[in-house]
Formats: structure tokens, sequence, C-alpha cells
């Protein structure tokens, strides 16, 4: 495992204090499980992106007039 320093803001600080005093976990812990869980978000963002990439896309005022046509609007 590697080590860093992180500047946290004081009130992120206290809240990650808390909640590792509170759920019996280091503050490393909680912060390599939420980066993790993070980086999987950014992944599967990503690869929603390149299943999306060959879509048709609209412009917005062709979306509008489309909604307004369906009569959502």
């Amino acid at each position: 495992m590697n080590k860093a320093t992180l500047y946290l803001d004081e009130a992120v600080h206290k809240a990650l204090r808390l909640k590792a005093a509170e759920t019996h976990q280091s503050m490393s812990d909680l912060v390599n499980d939420a980066l993790r869980a993070s980086l999987a978000e950014d992944l599967d963002d990503l690869q929603a992106i390149k299943k999306r990439r060959r879509e048709k896309t609209i412009g917005f005022e062709a979306f509008l007039g489309q909604l307004k046509q369906d009569g959502v609007i």
C-alpha cells in the first residue's frame, strides 16, 4: 500500500473522522472505498458512452419540436 498526503476541507475531515469512529473503520479504508466506488462509476460511464457513440444525435431545438409534436409539451 502507498502513502499519500491529502488536504481535506475541515468539515469533510471531521465527518470522515466521525464516520470512521462510528463504523469502526479506518479513515484510509473509508477513503479507499469511496475512491474505488467513484472509479467504478467512471468506468461504467465510459462504457455507456462507448455503447452510445453511434447513436444519432439531435439538437435541442429539434428535440423540443419533437416533444411538442408528441404532445409532451
